[in-house]
């Protein structure tokens, strides 16, 4: 798989210092391509709503907390629908795949944009890939429609199955071409949209006409740029459960400790690899989707606590929850599934705009088009040196674990201006100037 990281940023300066960071559009590469009036114009559903369209020149800011004279910083195309479409209904011909772990909502999405394409856009063709990747070359499809998908939200995992890997780019672009598929909508973690990047990249260098969208997926909450990922909420009602019953448990015996491993990639189930390369052999390998191969830090917490107390000779009554599959596989809550389908929709409307090469997801509460190397670069973290981990820290009265020296390091640092970018330097990605050849 090719690095997407290695495509130019599609860049448009304005003035005060304001950055649209905008994704492609089939026009980019098929410049006389025809559009058409949005035939949401005619559906009574919308008839009544005023202003339902999209302006073209609306964007979303990345940061919202700005000085007096900060710059206007970096925008994201806001997503929704648009007065005009690059896709009649009765060309297109969708596709859906699921690819990764699973997470709460998964269900949700695949519903949303089935009953989205087919009642707002009047699409009858719409495909599922069956088994991830894979599926496009290597499996049979499923023919998705609104009284397939009616009741699937009320059920944990995905319909149209899932795995990690089994991306080859030629062989899932040659299944496109071949099929007649015009719309792929991918839903998946930041793996899966490190694979939509390339799938995309193909794309446009044969010269197709294929929207290719993504839905961003992790019950770990770490995807960049995005306010919240979902399932997330879900995931968080759930584990509620567990640590309850650890607490009950703990709470009900002499000595008792509950002690619960929840996912969260590096702040909870891969938390403290540093650590545990001390005592056991440090793995640097990969999972199919290219993550990095985790070692499990609740095992090893749960024997360092057993260990500790014996060298003190105090019995002690350790409870150890693992809840993380369980939590997983259920169905999504109302609010995720209400979130669920407003990434749905925004995603079928920029597909049906023209939009390509996007992932979609909430920026300060609004919904925006960005491109899909914003969302791979990097992964949010926890951190503890942040007014977040101190309220944490405030409310349940536990220590910092941080050292005298740690502290002096972090007075040390230069807090960077609030400006143009999330939490990272300027240093760190290429210069905006009205020099570089990216600006439009």
């Amino acid at each position: 798989m090719g690095n997407p990281c290695d495509t130019q940023m599609k860049l448009v300066a304005g003035a005060a210092g304001y950055v649209l960071e905008d994704v492609p559009h089939l026009t980019d590469y098929l410049p006389d391509l025809p559009s058409y009036p949005n035939p949401l114009q005619d559906n009574p559903a919308y008839s009544v709503v005023k202003q339902y369209f999209v302006n073209e020149d609306d964007t979303v800011t990345q940061k919202i907390v700005v000085h007096k004279d900060s710059p206007r910083g970096v925008h994201f195309r806001r997503a929704g629908p648009r007065q005009r479409v690059f896709f009649e209904s009765d060309e297109v011909h969708a596709c859906i795949v699921t690819c990764g772990g699973l997470c709460p909502g998964l269900n949700t999405v695949i519903r949303e944009i089935v009953c989205g394409l087919y009642h707002m856009y009047g699409v009858r063709k719409i495909l599922g890939i069956d088994g991830g990747y894979r599926g496009f070359y290597a499996k049979n499809t499923v023919t998705l429609t609104p009284k397939f998908v009616n009741d699937i939200h009320k059920r944990g995992g995905t319909i149209l199955g899932t795995s990690r890997g089994g991306h080859d780019t030629s062989k899932i672009v040659d299944s496109v071409q071949d099929r007649g598929i015009n719309q792929v909508y991918i839903i998946g973690g930041d793996g899966t949209q490190r694979g939509a990047a390339v799938i995309f990249e193909e794309i446009r260098r044969r010269g197709l006409k294929v929207a290719v969208a993504g839905i961003p997926k992790t019950i770990d909450n770490d995807i960049p740029v995005i306010d919240k990922s979902f399932g997330f909420d879900t995931a968080v009602e759930e584990a509620q459960r567990a640590i309850n019953a650890a607490h009950v448990e703990a709470g009900s015996i002499e000595n008792g400790i509950g002690l619960v491993k929840l996912m969260g990639r590096y702040s909870a189930e891969g938390a403290g690899q540093d650590l545990l390369s001390e005592s056991l052999q440090s793995m640097d390998q990969q999972d199919a989707s290219g993550n990095k191969l985790l070692q499990d830090v609740g095992l090893w917490i749960s024997h360092r606590i057993k260990e500790h107390f014996a060298k003190k000779k105090m019995p002690i009554n350790l409870k150890y929850i693992d809840p993380t599959y369980m939590i997983r596989a259920i169905p999504s809550i109302a609010s995720d599934n209400v979130y669920c389908t407003l990434l749905a929709h925004s995603a079928v409307h920029g597909a049906m705009a023209g939009y390509t090469g996007f992932t979609v997801g909430p920026v300060n509460g609004r919904h925006a088009y960005i491109p899909f190397n914003r969302i791979i670069e990097k992964q949010n973290k926890v951190v503890i040196t942040d007014r977040m981990w101190a309220r944490l820290l405030s409310s349940t009265n536990q220590p910092s674990f941080l050292n005298p020296r740690d502290i002096s390091e972090v007075k040390k640092e230069k807090q960077p201006a609030t400006g143009l970018l999330d939490g990272e330097n300027c240093r760190d990605r290429k210069s905006v100037t009205e020099d570089d050849p990216c600006i439009s």
